[in-house]
């Protein structure tokens, strides 16, 4: 400690002074991981047909779940772990209030920007895991969306639960998940065999980014299922839990019924 202006401040430790100084430079490199995969995802989304087919087949899932008659102003709706908002905005631009959440904050920084930019009133973002419980009210949604990030979660089973609560009766949710980790050899190697050389060079432009931030960003145990893939699928709301018949709760879409 030393004083000055008659006042005493504490020095920090050297451990802590290097504490301090790591927390800037984790912070740092998540933001700019963070800020270059948004750049890379929105890219990708303009040029991939895959993807934007899709987001178009989850769009239709939401919509269809609305009865016929109800103003999609009063639908509410969840995007959980939003990234960077490009679906969030197109489930805005279908009319529908919508929420999006993300666990990490440059994303949901470029998320709002992109509000900003195209003036949308009903659409908002916050910074938040929804997986730590409390984020929301018990009910507060008729519908909520995830798109390829259950996998990485280290407890998904605590992630749907959430997601059930905060939905109201006769909600619903769709679940995109990977059940398996897409691996950029093994991905290439398997198209270039199944479909040649050009279709392994245009899924580079997916598994590449995807490859990269899932070697840099936070570290989180993930949490895969046997099979290769998982279409997205819809449910309705279950009295206690979803009850996903035939499949792990992690592999396919579950809502209340």
């Amino acid at each position: 400690m030393r004083a000055v202006g008659g006042m005493i401040i504490a020095m920090p430790t050297p451990s802590q002074a290097a504490s301090s100084i790591f927390r800037g430079i984790q912070w740092l490199l998540d933001r700019m991981v963070s800020v270059g995969y948004g750049v890379m995802y929105d890219y990708i989304v303009e040029r991939f047909r895959p993807y934007r087919e899709l987001h178009g087949e989850v769009l239709r899932l939401v919509e269809t779940a609305v009865t016929p008659g109800v103003n999609r102003r009063e639908i509410r709706v969840l995007d959980v772990a939003c990234g960077p908002g490009n679906f969030t905005l197109s489930l805005a631009a279908a009319g529908f209030a919508t929420v999006g959440i993300d666990a990490y904050d440059g994303l949901v920084e470029l998320a709002r920007e992109k509000r900003k930019v195209h003036h949308v009133a009903n659409l908002a973002f916050r910074h938040a895991d929804i997986a730590r419980g409390g984020t929301f009210p018990d009910g507060a949604f008729d519908q909520a969306v995830n798109i390829h990030s259950l996998y990485v979660q280290p407890d998904p089973q605590r992630l749907l639960r959430e997601v059930h609560r905060v939905l109201k009766p006769g909600g619903r949710a769709v679940f995109v998940n990977f059940t398996r980790r897409v691996w950029l050899r093994p991905a290439v190697r398997e198209v270039t065999r199944r479909e040649g050389i050009g279709a392994a060079l245009r899924c580079l432009l997916w598994v590449l980014p995807n490859s990269i931030f899932e070697a840099t960003r936070k570290r989180v145990r993930p949490s895969t299922g046997r099979r290769r893939s998982s279409p997205p699928t819809s449910r309705r709301r279950g009295s206690r839990y979803w009850r996903c018949a035939g499949r792990s709760s992690r592999e396919r879409a579950c809502s209340h019924g």
